[in-house]
């Protein structure tokens, strides 16, 4: 089979593309250059997609003895990932960016050209498994699983994807790139959002959006302080509210809500954060389900699973859920699975519109 790797630059990527030249496929291995100013991305232990990754990874391939590659993917993932962050701060909810690259960038973009090309599937160093049933599920290192960022993607992608990772552990990643004598064995994982370089999220967000000051209030209405920007919060925050008057009960406030047509950020007790229902839209499911089912669902990259009672209806999906969670933000993704012995087994997922 001809497989396409794609190579981040980090250890997870190389093992993977080593991992399919094992297999015996004919491998190929590309790096994807999402900046058209790579020296403006995050460079490092808290890399990702920098220039230095690009070197990384083609030594690996070298190592590894594959033909080597680099796309330009700058302009896709301007406007699809970094494009769409900034859209959705500016309406009051909060993106995940690295979700948003692997619907439109790696599984999307890289897989049509790769499909083109004539190559058969892609493979990537993501921590998830695709059993021979083709069902994608949650990998055997709870701590590295990414089946949650993975739940966007279709049907189609998955039948033509590879994650050869999914049942090893980091550890035991990292040791095979030693023995293999992969210069990367070492290297820190990347952290935080790659095309903020200097970690200052407010600051790239207020760079493209501008001061727009409103207010912050409380549930009643009673003004508590200003901002130079809603898009600036997130519902559950409590740090950095910067309020002039102090709560009667003398508790702490976290941000409830966020309404960016007035500009208005609400706070109120720990309490008002907890949520029983999740709606959301654009539903994408990997295997034909009910309208209403029992299952699970994740609603954060790193959250737990929680029980819930699932109901899908055509372009929208709710979720009842079995026990209260905690501060769900509009913009966030719930996907759904179903418990099995052998590994959660993801359902599909959809964009968070709402939580009550």
């Amino acid at each position: 089979m001809r497989v396409l790797a794609a190579m981040s630059g980090g250890v997870d990527s190389a093992v993977a593309a080593a991992r399919a030249v094992d297999a015996g496929h004919d491998v190929t291995g590309v790096h994807l250059a999402l900046s058209r100013n790579p020296q403006s991305y995050r460079t490092g232990a808290r890399g990702c997609c920098s220039l230095e990754d690009s070197h990384d990874a083609r030594r690996a391939a070298d190592v590894l003895g594959i033909p080597f590659y680099v796309w330009d993917m700058s302009a896709e993932f301007q406007e699809d990932v970094v494009d769409d962050f900034i859209a959705e701060y500016k309406a009051g909810r909060t993106p995940n960016p690295c979700l948003r690259c692997n619907e439109k960038i790696k599984f999307a973009a890289v897989l049509d050209r790769a499909m083109a090309l004539g190559f058969d599937a892609v493979a990537t160093g993501h921590y998830a498994r695709l059993g021979p049933d083709g069902l994608l599920r949650r990998a055997v290192d709870p701590d590295k699983d990414q089946s949650y960022v993975l739940g966007v993607l279709t049907r189609q992608q998955l039948d033509h994807s590879i994650f050869p990772l999914g049942d090893s552990t980091k550890t035991e990643v990292r040791a095979e790139a030693a023995r293999r004598g992969l210069a990367v064995a070492a290297k820190p994982d990347s952290h935080d959002i790659c095309f903020i370089a200097d970690g200052d999220t407010q600051g790239f967000l207020r760079k493209h959006l501008g001061d727009e000051p409103g207010e912050i209030v409380d549930t009643d209405g009673n003004v508590l302080g200003g901002h130079d920007g809603a898009y600036g919060f997130t519902v559950g925050q409590r740090k950095g509210l910067a309020l002039t008057r102090p709560a009667a009960d003398g508790r702490p406030r976290y941000v409830l809500s966020i309404t960016p047509v007035t500009r208005t950020v609400t706070v109120g007790p720990v309490e008002a954060l907890d949520v029983g229902t999740v709606t959301a839209d654009r539903p994408v499911w990997t295997v034909p389900v009910a309208e209403t089912i029992e299952a699970q669902v994740q609603l954060r990259a790193h959250g737990e699973p929680v029980p819930a009672t699932v109901h899908a209806d055509g372009a929208t999906l709710t979720a009842t859920l079995h026990r209260p969670v905690r501060g769900i933000s509009a913009g966030q993704s719930v996907v759904v699975y179903r418990p099995e012995s052998d590994g959660d087994v993801v359902l599909g997922s959809a964009t968070i519109t709402g939580a009550r």
